[in-house]
C-alpha cells in the first residue's frame, strides 16, 4: 500500500496494465513528451517508448477512432480525452462504431477500448469545461460508463475497463486528481466492473454517490445522529441494482447526490427503478440531491453555490430524516425569498 494522488494511480494502473499485456498502447493530446495535462501518464513515455504511448493532433475524431479501429485488430488502446465535453466531436466513433461493433460483427469483433475524460466543476474552468455529460451515453447498449471516486477506485477501475472486452468510458473528476489516499496496486486490486461499493454500513437511511459526489457525502455525514449507508456507484451503465436495492430494502429511504443538473441526470433512472420496485418498503419519497438546471458558472463563489457541498447535502438529508418530506432546493428557496 501507497499514498497516491489521483493521478498519480491513474499513470500506476496503466503502467501495471502496460507492463503485464503489451497491446495495451495509449493515445490522447499531450500524454506522451509531457506526461498528460493532469500528469496522468507522467513517465510512461520513456519507459514504453513511443510506439506504445503516442501524442496525437488535436482531432478527437480522428485518433478516437484510431483507437476503434486498433482494439478491432487486437490491441487493447487507451484513449485520453482531455475535457469531457471534446468527446462530442468524436461521439460517432464511440456510440455508433465501437458500441455496435460485437453486434453487428455476430461476435467476429471485439472491441476492448477504454476511453478516459476528466470531468466535472470545482476549479473554475468554466461553463464549457467543467460539465459531467453521463447521460450523453444514455441509451447506447454495447458501451460501460464508469466514474472515480479518488486514488483507489481510479487505480482499480482504470485496470479493470482495459481488461474488459468492451467499450468503456471512465470519468475522472477534476477536482480529485490531487487527492491523496493510501492505493492497495496489484491484480489483487482490480475491480469487477457493474460492482458498487459500500463506503459505510447504516441503517436509517442509503445514500448514494457516483464520481465526485462520493467524498462530498462522506465529508457530509461525518458527525450525525443517524445512521446511514453510503454507496460508491463506481459504474453507472451497468449500475449494481442488487446493491442499491438490499440496502433500500434494509433502510427504507433513498438518497441519491448527483453533480449533474437535475433535470435527466442519472439519478433519475435508479429512483424510477426503486421507486417502482420497492414501493412497498420506501418509507419516504427518494430525495434528489443536484445541481441547477444552469450553465456552470465561472466565478469562484457562484461554481461553489451551483455544486451540491456537503454543507447542503448535510442540511438537506437531516430536513429530509425530520420531516419524512422532500425539502425544497436552494434555488427554489432562493427564488420564493425574492
Amino acid at each position: 500500500m501507497t499514498k497516491m494522488r489521483m493521478n498519480q494511480a491513474i499513470s500506476k494502473a496503466l503502467e501495471d496494465e502496460m507492463k503485464q499485456d503489451e497491446t495495451v498502447v495509449i493515445f490522447g493530446e499531450d500524454i506522451a513528451a509531457a506526461g498528460g495535462p493532469f500528469k496522468t501518464s507522467d513517465g510512461l513515455l520513456e519507459e514504453f517508448g513511443a510506439e506504445r504511448v503516442r501524442d496525437t493532433p488535436i482531432s478527437e475524431m480522428g485518433f478516437l477512432g484510431a483507437a476503434v479501429g486498433a482494439a478491432a485488430t487486437g490491441l487493447r488502446p487507451v484513449a485520453e480525452i482531455m475535457f469531457i465535453e471534446f468527446l462530442g466531436v468524436a461521439l460517432d466513433q464511440l456510440v455508433t462504431e465501437a458500441a455496435k461493433f460485437h453486434y453487428l460483427s455476430s461476435g467476429l469483433y471485439k472491441v476492448p477500448l477504454t476511453i478516459r475524460a476528466s470531468v466535472g466543476a470545482g476549479l473554475g474552468f468554466g461553463t464549457q469545461h467543467s460539465q459531467t455529460l453521463e447521460s450523453w451515453l444514455y441509451g447506447c447498449p454495447g458501451v460501460k460508463l464508469a466514474a472515480a471516486s479518488g486514488p483507489q477506485s481510479a487505480y482499480s477501475l482504470l485496470r479493470a475497463a482495459i481488461r474488459d472486452e468492451n467499450p468503456v468510458l471512465l470519468l475522472e473528476p477534476r477536482v480529485l486528481y490531487s487527492q491523496r489516499d493510501d492505493v492497495v496496486t496489484g491484480d489483487s486490486a482490480v475491480a469487477e466492473l457493474g460492482e458498487a461499493k459500500v463506503v459505510s454500513f447504516g441503517e436509517d437511511v442509503t445514500v448514494v454517490g457516483f464520481g465526485s459526489t462520493v467524498s462530498t457525502i462522506e465529508t457530509a455525514l461525518k458527525e450525525t445522529t443517524f445512521s446511514a449507508e453510503i454507496i460508491d456507484l463506481q459504474t453507472l451503465i451497468p449500475w449494481d441494482r442488487e446493491t442499491v436495492m438490499n440496502s433500500v430494502s434494509k433502510t427504507g429511504k433513498l438518497v441519491l447526490v448527483e453533480e449533474n443538473p437535475k433535470s435527466f441526470g442519472w439519478g433519475a433512472e435508479i429512483a424510477a427503478t426503486i421507486s417502482t420496485e420497492l414501493f412497498d418498503v420506501l418509507k419516504a419519497p427518494v430525495l434528489r440531491i443536484t445541481a441547477p438546471d444552469v450553465p456552470i458558472p465561472f466565478a469562484k463563489d457562484l461554481e461553489e453555490r451551483y455544486l451540491p457541498n456537503s454543507t447542503y447535502v448535510k442540511s438537506q438529508i437531516e430536513e429530509f430524516l425530520s420531516t419524512g418530506i422532500l425539502p425544497k432546493t436552494w434555488w427554489h428557496e432562493q427564488k420564493a425569498g425574492i
